[in-house]
């Protein structure tokens, strides 16, 4: 576990490593002479770091030929690492294939929806389907295992790299095989098969398995239960080269963590991390700020959903940037203070590590202008002492490694699969967005000063008093039945439009929606109402909907209308509904309220469980409060979301790391964070 992740010179007065959060890189000495080298570990040392991923796109230095190795510079580098008290996540360098690979097995190279094969000249060109890929990477892994298996500077194993980030959805041959096969595995005839996928719609019937390919361009709309399985497959067969890499790495270091990257942030919706998280032994992950007015509100929901992926234990926080990256339209350098802000909201949801892309800019090379934590400009530069500054933070901050989330009263359930199947084609409306959908309640949260955690269908529902499930648009029976007793046994359920509408494979609950949680919600649909862009409706609460609207009946007399539609089709209809159930009760929004509409509605939503801010009313939606724990102690982060000056009264415990006024009181500095110990839970 993460937990174990200690540079072996750091020991403790009882010789166990001592407790201490990670920092570093990922470190790339082959794109530097050797006389760099010790001075990269120099300057490491001086940073406060003690950790670093190295040999991420190494596989061209480590094997240049077929059947030739060069290690000679990763032993001094490993070496060089040991002696400087600095561990190394070590990586297994298959994620992008040497020229050498490619020219002389083109057929591991990706195949587009087109047919148009994707060719050599960037990163992560193979299938994860491709059977001379696999067999020549797991010989790369083997290789690396045993070499450096007793290697002191070792403490993980890094998996490939971002697997699925450019490669997710191959549509070759080999990836048609796989395809099939998995079928074959999932509904075993070609009647439950042709059932699932609705065939007997536009005469798509198939009489054999080799009939099936991936959903490749078609003349129009693919079949959408063949689409969603197509992604199924396609997470599903990364993560089976996830866990054949694994599999040698345990074989041959058993006591050697494994981790690999997830990428849980904005725009990134290919690999169902749910599914991935039990494989690893710890969860790693990697972030990028997506310029926006909620920037920072996804940084805190991309790190509150990784700390719900890890089931609230400690993570590593694998990749983020100092300043600028390179791949957005304008790449805007971060303002004073940002980088240890977003290093410390990570840290808040419970990453025991914080490493950078990457230790050094490159000169060369397409990330050439992607800042890292030693820039063009050297040390003598403002970001490398911002960088060291966080490592000094981050020395502080030591006595909460190891510490979990403390759970939230509040959960928002997130779910891959109605991610998949709520975006896809031919749907009432293209202009639903899954994932801003979560964001806006999120941020309406925190506006409040209310805690939430972001969890996923996988997680313990129980946990919470109440559970908002945006858009979940995919449920299955068994989803359906857990929700209600969610509700029947005290708990309260808010959930929204396009909610309920299919089950596990793409078919509509019949008898009007919200299908699967129709008679739980006391209310029926007949028809949706989309909204074109810029349309909006008026409620009678003051708040305005857009995108969506439904003409709702109320059917169980115990049905509350909360609000109404005040213009539009559906005015004087029900727009948001409460129906009690057993112990507790299930809401329904129709509408989309954005952030600022959510914000005035959860009071009303939320007073069933009497939840309310844990802050003091004068700082709600200034600073977001998150909490971790551990026996005998609770660690309580203090955010500053404004970019003013935001004086903490009413809140107290010992300051690990913070700015004192004049008056000795806490003030919170524009994008500051602050970490008070308080007591906490006893043990037994």
């Amino acid at each position: 576990m993460i937990s174990t992740l200690r540079p072996r010179p750091a020991r403790g007065p009882d010789g166990d490593p001592a407790p201490r959060l990670l920092y570093g890189a990922d470190y790339n000495p082959e794109q530097w002479p050797r006389e760099v080298w010790a001075e990269d570990v120099r300057l490491m040392r001086e940073a406060g770091v003690n950790v670093v991923s190295v040999a991420i796109f190494s596989w061209a230095r480590l094997q240049p030929g077929p059947d030739t190795w060069d290690f000679g510079w990763l032993d001094e580098i490993m070496d060089l690492l040991h002696q400087g008290g600095i561990g190394a996540d070590l990586a297994t360098a298959t994620a992008s294939p040497p020229p050498w690979l490619t020219t002389a097995h083109p057929e591991i190279l990706p195949v587009t929806e087109r047919g148009e094969t994707v060719w050599p000249g960037a990163r992560q060109h193979w299938r994860p389907t491709s059977p001379v890929f696999r067999r020549h990477a797991l010989r790369l892994v083997r290789e690396l295992a045993t070499r450096y298996a007793d290697h002191p500077a070792l403490v993980a194993w890094h998996v490939s790299n971002e697997l699925g980030c450019h490669n997710i959805h191959d549509f070759s041959d080999d990836a048609a095989g796989a395809f099939r096969d998995w079928l074959r595995a999932r509904y075993t005839t070609l009647d439950a098969l042709n059932h699932a996928w609705g065939t007997a719609f536009w005469s798509q019937r198939y009489g054999d398995w080799a009939e099936i390919l991936p959903p490749r361009l078609a003349a129009s709309h693919a079949n959408p239960t063949q689409q969603l399985d197509f992604k199924r497959f396609s997470s599903h067969a990364l993560k089976e080269h996830l866990r054949a890499e694994r599999e040698i790495l345990r074989e041959i270091t058993p006591g050697t963590p494994v981790t690999t990257n997830f990428m849980v942030m904005g725009g990134t919706k290919g690999m169902d991390y749910a599914d991935w998280a039990p494989e690893v032994d710890f969860v790693s992950n990697d972030h990028y700020v997506h310029p926006g007015a909620q920037d920072r509100d996804e940084l805190s929901f991309s790190a509150n959903l990784t700390s719900g992926l890890a089931g609230g234990r400690p993570w590593f926080l694998m990749e983020h940037s100092t300043g600028a990256v390179n791949w957005q339209p304008v790449n805007v350098a971060k303002r004073p203070g940002e980088l240890a802000r977003d290093s410390l909201l990570h840290v808040a949801h419970g990453a025991d590590a914080v490493c950078f892309f990457q230790w050094r800019q490159s000169a060369a090379g397409a990330e050439k202008y992607h800042s890292a934590m030693v820039p063009h400009a050297g040390p003598d530069s403002e970001l490398f002492r911002a960088v060291t500054a966080l490592g000094r933070t981050l020395e502080r901050l030591a006595p909460l490694a190891g510490s979990e989330r403390e759970p939230a009263e509040v959960g928002i359930l997130f779910d891959w699969e109605s991610w998949w199947a709520c975006e896809q084609d031919s749907h009432p409306t293209s202009l639903l967005d899954y994932r801003q959908e979560a964001l806006d309640w999120y941020s309406a949260l925190l506006a409040l000063g209310v805690r939430a955690d972001v969890v996923t269908t996988r997680a313990d529902l129980s946990r919470h008093r109440v559970l908002i499930a945006p858009v979940l648009h995919l449920v299955p029976a068994a989803l359906a039945g857990r929700l209600t007793r969610f509700a029947e046994q005290g708990g309260h359920l808010v959930t929204t439009y396009f909610s309920g509408v299919v089950d596990e494979n793409d078919h509509v609950w019949l008898g009007g929606h919200p299908g699967a949680l129709r008679d739980l919600l006391g209310i029926r649909i007949e028809e949706f109402g989309p909204l074109r862009a810029g349309e909006t409706v008026e409620l009678d609460d003051a708040t305005t909907g857009s995108l969506w609207t439904d003409l709702i009946t109320a059917t169980a007399p115990e049905t509350e209308v909360l609000a109404r539609y005040r213009t539009g089709v559906p005015a004087g209809r029900p727009a948001v509904t409460r129906r009690p159930a057993g112990a507790g009760s299930a809401a329904y929004v129709s509408t989309r309220l954005g952030v600022t509409g959510l914000t005035a509605l959860l009071p009303r939503l939320l007073a069933p469980a009497a939840v309310t801010g844990e802050l003091p009313g004068e700082l709600r939606g200034r600073v977001e409060a998150t909490v971790r724990r551990s026996l005998g102690a609770r660690f309580l982060f203090l955010v500053n979301r404004t970019d003013g000056t935001v004086p903490v009264t009413g809140v107290t415990g010992e300051i690990l790391t913070g700015t004192t006024g004049e008056d000795g009181g806490l003030v919170l500095g524009p994008r500051e964070v602050a970490v008070l110990r308080q007591p906490g839970p006893a043990a037994g």
